[in-house]
């Protein structure tokens, strides 16, 4: 069975946490092997806006509403709810749940350790974490293998290190409303991945619907998620202090490799 290559172990929500910390930098160049007539520039400074008015947030919530496909070996696709809810603040803390048909899992970082637990299963895991999200997530991703789907997506305007450099295509395709909420429609085509992002017009143009399409697979499976803000939390002290639940079993973390 085969899932979109984006799905892992956190959701949207997880990597949005890191669309924070990054730091806006000039419209880079038509990829190599793109021609100029298939990138919209305003689609390119759509994206850096957004990551801009992104990075002034020092905390908010977050809500994804989603689902993503699963194509069983015979090619028929099968559709699994996948929803999230996530804290974060900057620099050091955040909290993702995850609640979805597939499985459940649940992040916790306060500074100084991460811990990933299972609700279902009442286990969990818990690694010394560097200082600040950017690194505990690259953490995960390098050296646990807990890959973070738009990680790269939100640091699009690194140089060197965003997608800004895989995009082959980038078109604007019109307004629409999402849960009431303007939005302008873009869609990009890379060499194995078409996604499309609605983002919010006005003052605040935060992401509100994500669209992934896996073209590697004939099935074309996606991953599709709503998205709503809320940059005025209420989070105390304990909010980021995980509390292991009554019986939960610690468990180990194995690095990749070992």
């Amino acid at each position: 069975m085969r899932t979109v290559p984006w799905l892992s172990a956190m959701t949207i929500a997880a990597l949005l946490a890191t669309a924070a910390y990054a730091q806006p930098a000039p419209a880079p160049a038509a990829p190599a092997g793109a021609a100029d007539s298939d990138i919209d520039p305003d689609a390119i400074e759509a994206l850096k806006r957004m990551s801009a008015y992104l990075g002034t947030q020092t905390s908010f919530e977050l809500k994804s509403s989603g689902a993503f496909d699963l194509v069983l070996d015979d090619g028929q696709r099968l559709q699994f709810g996948d929803n999230a809810t996530f804290k974060v603040r900057r620099p050091n803390g955040f909290v993702i749940e995850r609640v979805g048909d597939y499985k459940d899992r649940r992040f916790t970082y306060d500074g100084k350790q991460l811990t990933v637990s299972s609700p279902r299963t009442a286990y969990y895991a818990q690694v010394e974490a560097p200082p600040t999200i950017r690194e505990t997530l690259a953490l995960a991703a390098d050296r646990y293998g807990i890959e973070l789907p738009l990680t790269d997506l939100f640091r699009w305007s690194e140089p060197g290190g965003g997608r800004a450099d895989d995009i082959q295509e980038a078109l604007y395709v019109g307004p629409a409303l999402i849960d009431g909420t303007r939005t302008d429609h873009y869609a990009f085509r890379e060499a194995e991945v078409d996604w499309q992002i609605w983002i919010a017009q006005g003052d605040s143009p935060v992401p509100r619907k994500i669209v992934i399409t896996d073209r590697t697979d004939p099935s074309s499976p996606q991953y599709t998620a709503t998205l709503s803000w809320n940059f005025r939390p209420a989070f105390d002290a304990q909010t980021f202090a995980f509390q292991a639940p009554a019986g939960a079993l610690p468990i180990r973390l194995t690095a990749l490799g070992k």
